[in-house]
């Protein structure tokens, strides 16, 4: 079965037109912590979902295992309640600012991305400033 979401949807045409999605139909979310900054997780949308995100003010999803939209936090309770979005400057890149209400992964853990930090050689354990 494609991969491909096939639902029609009534986002915005100008915001669509910008959209550069890749050849499944869907373009990388990634969800951040509204006043931390805390990258949260990366799920995928199309543009229903890009719809249903900004117009119910709640992350809509499209899952690639399931094949289905999914709103985060239905089932969980770990709610992502949109506070902005924003597409990256290839606009191949949404970015969603949310109040995260417990968990964003599905391990059960604040964030997706602090279970597997990975050794970087060659470089300080410092960040440089520019």
């Amino acid at each position: 079965m494609s991969s491909t979401p096939r639902t029609p949807s009534d986002l915005d045409p100008a915001i669509a037109a910008r959209l550069k999605r890749g050849p499944d139909g869907l373009v990388p979310a990634i969800a951040q912590q509204y006043g931390t900054g805390e990258v949260l997780m990366l799920g995928w949308m199309d543009d229903e979902a890009l719809h249903r995100t900004l117009t119910t003010g709640r992350c809509t999803y499209w899952s690639r295992s399931r094949q289905e939209y999914w709103v985060k936090g239905d089932t969980s309770g770990h709610v992502q309640h949109v506070r902005s979005v924003a597409l990256d400057c290839d606009a191949d890149t949404v970015l969603v600012t949310v109040d995260q209400v417990g968990a964003a992964c599905h391990t059960g853990a604040r964030t997706c991305f602090d279970a597997d930090v990975l050794p970087v050689s060659g470089s300080d354990a410092d960040p440089v400033s520019e």
